[in-house]
């Protein structure tokens, strides 16, 4: 113990107990999240902290998926709270190489199909050591300070508050319209 207490002092790391009663681990889970970047469909970076004060859901999305209709219930979500809730797509091929296309394809597939207007991202991993960082966020309580997670298959979906903090995460089969996100937004 004693090393490891020199070791973190040597680091200058700041350890916490993960509580979602412990203000000082919220904060610094907070600050965390809204240092988080990451690139949109276009390729500009984009930072979370432009989303300050609102929810945003993020989802890992796919074009070829059984669940790709998801896209047309984000996109409602979005018309109907978009002045509460940012949220971000990000389309990812690691579930049954099912969004196999290039930013440019996936961008085109939205629109014409679904006529997406929400933010989307760049392609992103998730599975593995190259997983993206806003992924490492979300699926690690030592992160995000409430809970470790699993994305198990496409859209996926994680609620963020608009302080920063991780809400909770819902599986593929959660409509984004369902109540159980939407009453967060009422």
């Amino acid at each position: 113990m004693l090393i490891k207490s020199l070791l973190v002092a040597s680091l200058g790391v700041t350890l916490a107990c993960v509580s979602p009663d412990n203000p000082q681990q919220n904060a610094l889970s907070d600050a965390r999240f809204h240092e988080l970047t990451f690139l949109d469909i276009q390729g500009k970076s984009r930072s979370m902290s432009e989303f300050k004060g609102r929810y945003i859901l993020v989802v890992n999305t796919a074009s070829e998926c059984g669940y790709t209709p998801q896209y047309k219930d984000l996109q409602a979500l979005h018309q109907q709270f978009g002045s509460k809730i940012t949220i971000i797509g990000f389309p990812c091929n690691d579930f049954g190489g099912q969004e196999p296309g290039d930013e440019n394809s996936i961008a085109g597939f939205c629109a014409k199909n679904y006529g997406v207007e929400f933010l989307m991202a760049s392609k992103v991993q998730i599975k593995g050591e190259n997983r993206h960082p806003v992924y490492n966020w979300l699926m690690s309580k030592s992160l995000n300070g409430l809970s470790d997670a699993d994305v198990r298959w496409n859209f996926t979906k994680f609620l963020i508050s608009g302080e920063g903090q991780w809400m909770s995460s819902f599986p593929s089969s959660v409509s984004p319209l369902d109540p159980q996100i939407t009453k967060q937004l009422r």
